[in-house]
């Protein structure tokens, strides 16, 4: 049997309402991510207080907690301050926005992007201790970690310049260190020598990220080779990454410079959330699991000796969570809606 052919009206005319039914479509998921995006701008019902005001990084009477802002409103994204014993308090905000943010000793370093019309770029931007810009440097890729070391004279930034994401093989990293005393710049670690197992290693894989300060020399680091990761120790004037221990990633180093918090891969751990919490102590090179058992992507920050500071997904963002270093006790809610966060004081 065959089908006669349809007319040429009717086939413009179910043309036109296939056009107009996809039109509809389109439409309405550009109408649903604007609105999505606009409710961001809104303060969440039993969200934190976020007023404007002066925000300083110098070192306070009473100790100050520095975050980015992520309470959903008008202040979201902005680099907001608590008191320390009271991080569920009001917070003040700046008017700062930063992607990634770390600060010590009145020096602040903030990752922040210009979003363009076809392509967003990105860059570093060195803040005095009223967060006003000092310098700024272009970034080669997406910002992921920071830090300032205790004295304030070196910042330092990680970005993603391809990929992004730590938790598979096919990323790239680039970070830099700055000596805001004469804007030295190391634009890459990765020309510093590697010395790997007592030996010159050199390898066209080498991926670098997480630095962590001890002085204004010396550093830690994770670098990645060879399908595994190994925590070096920096050294400035020398230029080298010394390896010590494997299968660490995200160092920070504790505030009396004995041990190392860190994310490592645990076996048996899903693949997409591969990272738990650990600690090590740097003159044994024993490793001491956290309480903490949920999948940590994140650079851990020391509160005092004792206690550690991470970021995990919230209801609104990202939310900070606190666990002994120890191994004992169990984690608990530090601060909602709030990442990227530096003691001052």
């Amino acid at each position: 049997m065959t089908t006669a052919p349809l007319p040429n009206r009717t086939r413009v005319l179910i043309l036109l309402v296939a056009v107009l039914l996809l039109g509809g479509v389109g439409t309405g998921a550009v109408l649903w991510a604007a609105d999505r995006s606009a409710e961001r701008d809104r303060v969440q019902a039993g969200g934190p207080v976020v007023t404007p005001g002066p925000v300083s990084l110098r070192t306070p009477a009473t100790r100050q907690l520095v975050v980015r802002n992520m309470a959903w409103g008008p202040h979201r994204d902005e680099i907001a301050t608590v008191p320390a014993d009271h991080p569920d308090g009001p917070r003040t905000s700046s008017g700062v926005q930063c992607l990634r943010f770390h600060a010590a000793a009145g020096t602040g370093i903030c990752l922040q992007a210009d979003r363009g019309a076809v392509q967003d770029t990105y860059r570093a931007v060195v803040l005095d201790d009223h967060l006003r810009e000092l310098r700024s440097f272009p970034a080669a890729g997406i910002p992921t970690r920071s830090r300032v070391s205790p004295s304030g004279h070196l910042a330092a930034w990680t970005v993603f310049v391809s990929g992004d994401s730590y938790a598979g093989t096919n990323f790239s990293t680039r970070t830099s260190i700055v000596d805001v005393r004469d804007w030295n710049l190391r634009d890459n670690l990765e020309t510093f020598d590697v010395i790997k197992d007592g030996k010159p290693y050199r390898a066209p894989d080498l991926n670098i990220w997480g630095v962590t300060f001890a002085d204004d020399n010396t550093f830690y680091a994770t670098v990645a080779t060879g399908g595994q990761t190994h925590l070096v120790r920096g050294d400035l004037g020398a230029r080298t990454l010394t390896t010590l221990h494997q299968n660490v990633e995200c160092p920070s180093l504790s505030p009396d410079g004995t041990r190392v918090a860190y994310k490592k891969r645990a076996p048996g751990a899903p693949e997409d959330a591969p990272w738990r919490l650990y600690v090590l102590d740097l003159a044994t090179m024993t490793e001491t699991a956290t309480a903490e058992q949920r999948n940590i992507d994140d650079q851990a920050l020391w509160s005092d000796d004792g206690t550690l500071v991470y970021a995990l997904p919230g209801d609104f963002g990202t939310d900070l969570w606190t666990v002994p270093a120890d191994g004992s006790g169990a984690a608990r809610r530090l601060m909602d809606s709030a990442l990227a966060p530096a003691y001052l004081g």
